[in-house]
């Protein structure tokens, strides 16, 4: 086995270290967070879809009363 001394080894480095392993814990979470957000919005996106379809039908059906009812006008 072979043993490696690093003589050049800085306590800059350290720090630089501290402050990477700082900003990488924040852009995991930071990650996590958009993930559960987009999953918010896809669940809100579903409903509103149904919405707009629901919405959609009833348009088409008071569009259907709306002609049968100008078709009766003289």
């Amino acid at each position: 086995m072979t043993i490696i001394i690093f003589f050049n080894y800085s306590g800059g480095m350290d720090d630089d270290l501290k402050s990477l392993e700082g900003k990488l814990s924040h852009l995991i979470s930071l990650c996590g967070e958009l993930r559960h957000e987009n999953a918010q919005l896809r669940l809100n996106l579903g409903a509103m879809e149904s919405d707009t379809a629901l919405l959609k039908a009833n348009m088409a059906q008071a569009s259907e009363r709306i002609e049968a009812l100008m078709q009766r006008l003289p």
